[in-house]
């Protein structure tokens, strides 16, 4: 089988999602054990300027969800990024997912060339072919995320591992 836009997309998506789902119940796990609030883990930063936890996983999801509506030739979904707990993170995750899953191989495939065009705060907007949009901002942006996410966890002690992150 070859590579086609879809499969260097959404099956890469999917399957971090999904192991961000098992890094959340090992956190909630974790809190339990140690009789902390869960809810301590959604400001973790590792310097004062990044973004929060919470922010880390909702840019992951944009980016997937974004990614396979724009390939597709639709407007990305609009959510609010309103989730308070690590239940409606995985929330979150989960509607990312099923999202992902929505989209027909057949709408993505082929979309190499399609001009993605993405607004800046600045006015200028960012231009990109599907293929350089896919390659070189989404994956790189979303892998930078969920690392971060994984990275956030793993100082705040809850036991993850590489398994964990490459997942099964």
């Amino acid at each position: 089988m070859s590579l086609t836009m879809h499969s260097t997309s959404a099956p890469v998506f999917v399957r971090i999602l999904g192991n961000m789902l098992t890094w959340l119940d090992k956190a909630q796990a974790h809190a339990e054990a140690r009789k902390f609030d869960p809810a301590n883990y959604l400001g973790l930063r590792l310097a004062p300027d990044m973004l929060p936890f919470t922010k880390q996983i909702q840019i992951a999801a944009d980016m997937a969800k974004g990614c396979m509506a724009r390939l597709s030739g639709q407007e990305p979904p609009k959510w609010d990024d309103n989730e308070a707990s690590l239940e409606d993170l995985r929330a979150r995750i989960r509607k990312t997912i099923d999202y992902v899953q929505s989209v027909p191989a057949a709408q993505v495939d082929g979309s190499e060339a399609r001009e993605i065009v993405l607004p800046t705060r600045s006015g200028d907007p960012l231009r990109f072919s599907g293929e350089t949009y896919l390659k070189h901002y989404v994956l790189a942006n979303f892998y930078f995320h969920a690392t971060t996410t994984y990275a956030l966890l793993r100082h705040a002690g809850v036991e993850l591992g590489k398994r964990d992150f490459l997942g099964g």
